[in-house]
């Protein structure tokens, strides 16, 4: 695997240099910077998550401009089944007109069903969908919102996403969908990042708590593109890594960097109930973006964005067979 390069002689991590000159040089030594771009040459995009319905996204998009914040994608966690579909097909318009991408998330999961093991602590099924029925739902989720327009959809189900990727192989979905995997069913190591890989996911999502040498680890062992929440909300740790952005794009590229929200309640599922919090919350998410960017310019690192409008991902080398004899590719294409 060619994913890295040797780290050069440029000290991206803030005040690194002015440490070192006052006698406290970093002895750490840093990990290789990946070599691994977007097709189109870029090496990091921007992501804005819990973009819970319209107003949302027309409040991001009156945000986005008004701060020149880059949206590459946003995605939305309260589910199709929460979006009627006047809601989506508008959804998928302005998306359209603004060239980004619109990523709704599949459910059901485990965590709203009727099942006791989603509130235990060491038994929890997260996400993932519970039994056949949920599995199914699931999947008619996904065709409903490719009816509409959709072409990019959250998963937090490794069955689930076997079978989507399947669909997509065999023509039932067409070909460009594109499955992202959900930090709810995160891969924590190499192995299982491929292992998502292998089902078919075109973005995986990782923990936000993990090391830049664990990131490093992943890149240098798998080519898919990784999901990385710079920001992350409560309910997944509440982490604020935005002066690490830089060496997460050299480390990890390409990346999507998203930008969620401490100290946001959470409103899966969502409504008009929570409006006005779910447009504050989306405006705030657009301006902690600008911080991160901003931060990224000052580190000096020079790697390249990806275009607008582009969504293509890196293709891995790999497949398996699935019963039947059915190929379960790893990237749409």
């Amino acid at each position: 695997m060619e994913n890295h390069m040797p780290f050069g002689s440029a000290v991206h991590l803030p005040g690194a240099a002015a440490l070192a000159a006052a006698g406290f040089p970093d002895p750490n030594p840093r990990a290789d910077s990946s070599s691994a771009r977007f097709p189109d040459g870029g090496a990091w995009r921007v992501e804005i998550p819990s973009v819970e319905g319209l107003r949302a996204l027309e409040a991001l998009v009156e945000e986005a401009d008004d701060l020149d914040v880059p949206v590459h994608r946003v995605s939305q966690g309260s589910g199709v089944t929460m979006l009627t579909d006047r809601e989506i097909r508008s959804m998928v318009e302005l998306a359209e007109s603004r060239q980004i991408e619109l990523c709704l998330f599949a459910r059901p999961g485990a965590n709203w069903d009727v099942g006791g093991a989603s509130t235990s602590t060491a038994g929890s099924g997260g996400a993932r969908a519970r039994g056949l029925t949920q599995l199914g739902a699931v999947v008619a989720e996904v065709e409903r919102g490719v009816d509409l327009g959709v072409r990019s959809f959250l998963v937090a189900d490794e069955g689930a996403l076997l079978v989507l990727n399947r669909m997509r192989q065999s023509g039932a979905l067409p070909r460009d969908v594109q499955l992202k995997t959900s930090i709810m069913a995160a891969p924590c190591n190499p192995a299982s990042y491929w292992v998502n890989e292998l089902l078919g996911a075109d973005t995986i999502n990782v923990p936000s708590d993990l090391t830049l040498a664990q990131l490093a680890e992943i890149r240098a062992a798998c080519v898919g593109t990784m999901d990385f929440y710079v920001e992350a909300p409560d309910n997944v740790g509440a982490f604020v890594r935005h002066w690490e952005i830089a060496e997460i794009i050299r480390i990890a590229s390409p990346v999507y960097l998203k930008f969620g929200l401490r100290l946001a309640p959470d409103v899966y599922p969502s409504g008009r109930h929570l409006e006005s919090v779910v447009v504050g919350a989306t405006r705030e998410r657009v301006r902690r973006a600008r911080i991160g960017l901003d931060q990224l310019e000052r580190s000096g690192l020079n790697l390249p964005m990806s275009a607008l409008g582009s969504r293509d991902q890196p293709q891995p080398p790999h497949r398996v067979t699935g019963a039947g004899g059915m190929p379960i590719e790893g990237r749409a294409s």
